[in-house]
């Protein structure tokens, strides 16, 4: 069953989160054993027990929705070129270690016909595609899309009505500046659709995870989903400091983690 993560001055609803904090965000799987952001790291982090599965798409040559991080190949491919400069059928073709390819989108969300999806919108041509996929596996209640440009993620959940989102930087920048003055709520103005700040510890020198921010968010009716956390001391700091998630590479150590907390 579905609960609804709400917002204390937002009218409409979200379903997406599913039980309660605290919560693993298994970022691009578990790739011990397997390439990153492959059905087999997916399939291992959810085995391990994470929560939520994160990932990344890009667009292929002949325009389908691959999962992937980065645009170029040379870091997982270990091969010249761009996502975009071959098809889905030789992306998944190329091997990213252990005999895996890239996967679609599609065919990730076909195989996890459960899984709860953290999907990073890489560039904003991705976005009409994206769609068309979620749509296609009927599986907008269990997505959450993000993106670092607020246009991208705007675009993408005007298109798909009842999907979650995350704050993109500007949205997370007014929280800062709001939490630090100690400003009235109501004048942190946010999408509807929006039901998590994700956010690192700190950017740029300035601390984005402190109690204040925590206790705006959770006073806004947003969790606060801190990436990406793969230090055992850190799980444990943050979630007793009330973060509602931890975005992960290691799903096995926050696992073991979160059985000792009180």
């Amino acid at each position: 069953m579905f609960i609804l993560a709400t917002t204390s001055t937002q009218g409409e609803s979200v379903a997406f989160l599913d039980g309660t904090p605290p919560r693993i965000i298994a970022h691009r799987g578990l790739a011990l054993h397997h390439a990153e952001n492959t059905l087999g790291a997916f399939g291992a982090a959810l085995e391990a027990g994470a929560d939520i599965l994160e990932t990344d798409v890009h667009l292929s040559k002949d325009g389908v929705v691959v999962i992937a991080h980065d645009s170029d190949l040379e870091r997982v491919a270990r091969r010249p070129g761009v996502v975009f400069q071959y098809t889905a059928a030789e992306l998944s073709d190329m091997d990213l270690g252990h005999g895996e390819g890239f996967p679609t989108l599609a065919q990730a969300l076909h195989a996890f016909p459960e899984a709860h999806w953290n999907i990073d919108l890489k560039i904003p041509g991705v976005v009409d595609a994206c769609v068309d996929a979620i749509t296609s596996a009927h599986a907008v209640d269990r997505v959450l899309v993000a993106s670092f440009d607020e246009d991208t993620r705007a675009q993408a959940v005007q298109a798909l009505p009842g999907v979650a989102s995350s704050a993109t930087s500007r949205h997370i920048i007014a929280g800062r500046v709001i939490s630090w003055m100690g400003l009235p709520l109501s004048s942190w103005k946010l999408p509807g659709d929006i039901v998590a700040l994700q956010i690192p510890p700190a950017h740029a020198g300035l601390a984005l995870v402190t109690p204040s921010m925590i206790r705006l968010a959770h006073r806004k009716g947003l969790e606060v989903h801190v990436w990406t956390i793969n230090d055992v001391k850190d799980m444990e700091r943050l979630w007793s400091m009330g973060v509602d998630a931890i975005v992960t590479d290691r799903t096995d150590l926050a696992v073991e983690v979160r059985r000792t907390l009180p």
